[in-house]
């Protein structure tokens, strides 16, 4: 089903396949042209290196991309052992070496499960996080490196696989938004006694879109662009008949148990058509509070 367009373009979410040496930012400059859409945004960079699943988010539906950094992503990637790099990955310069050829795959999966579940990190300095306003990435371009508080994270699943060639591991991360998966495979090394770094990331899954439903921007034509409604189905969704529908287009609060919506939500407003209206959450009381209105829905 193609999205609805816009005044300057189409509406909705593209499910992009990364490919290597793209930024986040040249994915989304690229989708602006193909697509004619002027408004277009993202739901969670990867590095240049890295490949896999880029949510892009076209016109009006670039307000609701906050509902998808939310939620779980999972990764595959090489952890090499035995070197500790400046960026924590293949992309930097080498600054220590260890010999761990003894370790066994035991060995390394007992110290992943203390790296599984609720855990702290340091944002690492090469990641987009921003300080003072400023972006840790250019800091550490310009050799500063300045204090970063522990935030919390919740990893999953941490499975390690024989890599393809010795001293090397194959992980799968499932993990919280806002999990640098670098700074997953420093700490292994640490807790191995010595050092390790990351190579060949791809981002594989974010909630329910997988790879299988991702196309590179060669393939992008208007017919791959998600619906609104399709581009939230990881929210519950409420359908709603025509009364509550022009309440909710006016942004005016509702009462939970009349529209039927259960659970913590948030909720996916969507009218008989399916076209979604708005994004609803939760208050203190029944009454449900409108996070985000599309306008002009349905």
């Amino acid at each position: 089903m193609a999205a609805r367009r816009g005044g300057d373009g189409p509406v909705g979410l593209v499910v992009v396949d990364k490919e290597a040496g793209w930024t986040s930012h040249d994915v989304v400059a690229r989708c602006r042209r193909l697509t004619g859409q002027r408004r277009v945004g993202h739901a969670g960079t990867l590095d240049p290196d890295a490949t896999g699943l880029l949510l892009v988010g076209l016109g009006r539906f670039t307000r609701m991309l906050r509902f998808l950094t939310r939620l779980p992503k999972t990764y595959q990637a090489d952890i090499v052992l035995g070197a500790a790099t400046s960026t924590l990955d293949a992309s930097g310069t080498v600054t220590g070496r260890w010999d761990m050829n003894h370790i066994t795959l035991d060995q390394a999966r007992r110290a992943a499960e203390q790296l599984t579940g609720s855990i702290e990190q340091v944002p690492p300095m090469v990641s987009a996080l921003k300080v003072g306003g400023r972006r840790l990435h250019d800091l550490a371009r310009a050799g500063v490196e300045v204090e970063r508080a522990p935030r919390p994270v919740t990893v999953y699943r941490f499975d390690l696989q024989p890599g393809d060639e010795p001293g090397v591991l194959r992980a799968v991360v499932e993990c919280s938004t806002g999990t640098y998966v670098r700074s997953l495979a420093a700490d292994l090394g640490i807790a191995l006694g010595g050092g390790a770094h990351l190579r060949h990331l791809r981002r594989t899954r974010i909630g329910s879109f997988g790879l299988a439903e991702a196309c590179t921007l060669d393939q992008l034509t208007t017919d791959r662009i998600l619906t609104p409604a399709q581009a939230l189905r990881d929210l519950p969704q409420v359908e709603v008949g025509s009364e509550v529908a022009r309440l909710v287009t006016h942004g005016l609060a509702l009462d939970r148990v009349a529209i039927g919506a259960s659970g913590e939500g948030p909720w996916a407003l969507v009218d008989r058509r399916g076209h979604l209206l708005a994004v609803y959450e939760a208050t203190g009381t029944d009454r449900l509070v409108a996070a985000l209105v599309l306008a002009a829905a349905g």
